[in-house]
């Protein structure tokens, strides 16, 4: 569990399923299309399975009413295929777009990037973002990463109305560990 001025990180349970099923029943963006959740049930085996991985899987709570306002998660991966250190991190996060705005994605990403630099041995931690996803992109920038190129046609989620893949346009963001030490002692 982490825990800031406003949230809580921590991982989900089953009572979470309500509100995880309101923010994923009509995902913002269309990275999210395939985590889209079309019933309560679904939601609770979401959730269910969200658990299993409490290591490097949060749910972001609101301190005072204990409501879950969205996700922040990643896993470790190498910086090299030959090497065995997992020191490279891509998280990924979302909030229920009711909570956007008022600076809880930053309290919850600085709360999961200090976790990941400090506790879980990150060396590198980049992030992905549509060319259109805006307030991602600014979430990236206000937490001192540095955009480093955008990929065009990178990838589809979805599909055009004819059936045709729609590719995105993607910007990568990443930061160092030395680099949010330095970002953190401002």
């Amino acid at each position: 569990m982490i825990e800031t001025k406003r949230l809580i990180l921590r991982p989900f349970t089953e009572n979470d399923a309500v509100d995880l099923y309101e923010y994923l029943k009509e995902p913002s963006v269309n990275c999210f299309a395939c985590m889209q959740l079309n019933s309560i049930e679904d939601a609770l085996s979401a959730a269910k399975k969200r658990a299993e991985d409490a290591q490097y899987y949060f749910a972001i709570v609101l301190k005072d009413s204990g409501k879950v306002i969205g996700e922040i998660f990643s896993h470790p991966e190498a910086s090299d295929p030959e090497s065995n250190v997992k020191d490279t991190f891509s998280p990924c996060w979302m909030l229920n777009e009711n909570y956007g705005g008022k600076g809880y994605a930053y309290e919850a990403a600085t709360a999961f990037f200090d976790y990941l630099f400090n506790e879980k041995g990150a060396r590198r931690i980049y992030a992905f973002t549509e060319d259109y996803n805006i307030r991602s992109q600014k979430l990236c920038e206000r937490l001192g990463m540095r955009k480093e190129g955008m990929f065009i046609e990178f990838v589809s989620f979805i599909n055009n109305p004819d059936g045709t893949p729609l590719y995105e346009n993607t910007i990568q963001y990443a930061i160092l560990k030395k680099e949010w030490l330095k970002y953190r002692q401002k």
